[in-house]
């Protein structure tokens, strides 16, 4: 079962949230998934969601759980935005769960029978052959996701501001290099060829206790593997644990995650994403984005002061 907040101290602060304006000539329309996803593991304590000057929008939960919005834009500029202040414990990914043998595939909830299948970017089925090459030796269960996760980690290298949407796990094996998009992609589609379901995932990540010398806020998207009962983060782009991370969106692959699908004559035009430690009580949603404040981008672990 997972970890609830029972047993998880909340004593990070963060920061996440995104600003975007689209450029319309005729007529557009917008589903955007943006706001954060239920989580026993963290506690949201502020968030905020403005969709331009009252847009006409409705939200609907997707088949995956994720909360969208359909937003009609209107022509000329559109600006949204989305802030949050977010409570994460200082416990790095999966702390508490312990990894169990899967369950057999005849045993599965009906309902996670579809993440153990191909689709259009997770092609697992072309992948079949080099993964029980590569990856068949290896003991089933959290060691396999381990392996997986390590072999893309050291072989695809990892390109900035060099993803395509046209490309699946398996141009990506044969590219080898891509972005975070296509490092999860690549673990989804491997995963699932040894019958384990696993999801394609997006968020926030910030840098705490892991600086990033690139310095690029960004959305970033990994993977999460059932095992008996629990989903487990695996993300071959660090493939070490890290502190922080918040899960907004999950699916099949890229298109049940991405942050935005426009239909009609509308262009993205400005993108900015923040994802940052602050200290509590010191930032409220809506505030100027201040990276003065940022605690995070650094070796050293700050946890709040207890009340």
């Amino acid at each position: 079962m997972e970890t609830d907040n029972s047993s998880l101290n909340l004593d990070i602060t963060v920061r996440v949230g995104c600003s975007l304006t689209y450029e319309v000539m005729g007529s557009a329309s917008l589903l955007l998934n943006l706001k954060l996803a239920p989580d026993p593991r963290r506690s949201v304590l502020f968030e905020a969601l403005a969709l331009g000057e009252d847009l006409p929008s409705e939200e609907f939960e997707d088949s995956h759980g994720n909360r969208v919005y359909r937003v009609t834009l209107r022509p000329g500029t559109n600006c949204f935005r989305h802030d949050a202040i977010v409570a994460v414990p200082s416990k790095p990914d999966n702390f508490g769960l312990v990894p169990r043998e899967p369950d057999p595939i005849g045993e599965l909830p009906a309902s996670l029978l579809r993440y153990t299948l191909p689709s259009r970017y997770c092609d697992s089925d072309k992948l079949t052959n080099f993964a029980w090459e590569k990856f068949g030796h290896v003991e089933h269960g959290w060691s396999r996701v381990q392996a997986i996760s390590r072999w893309i980690h050291q072989n695809i290298e990892y390109r900035y501001m060099s993803g395509r949407t046209d490309l699946s796990a398996s141009d990506i094996l044969q590219r080898g290099y891509g972005v975070c998009r296509d490092f999860a992609h690549l673990a989804v589609a491997l995963n699932r060829t040894f019958n384990l379901p696993t999801r394609y995932v997006t968020g926030h990540l910030p840098d705490i206790g892991f600086p990033g010398p690139e310095d690029h806020m960004d959305f970033h998207a990994y993977a999460e593997v059932y095992l008996a009962g629990a989903w487990f983060t695996t993300d071959a782009r660090f493939d070490v644990p890290r502190i922080g991370r918040i899960r907004v969106s999950c699916g099949q692959d890229a298109v049940d995650g991405a942050f935005s699908t426009i239909y009609g004559g509308a262009s993205l035009t400005y993108f900015q994403v923040w994802a940052y430690q602050v200290a509590r009580g010191t930032v409220g949603v809506g505030d100027p984005i201040d990276f003065t404040k940022r605690l995070d981008n650094d070796w050293n672990v700050r946890t709040d002061p207890q009340p």
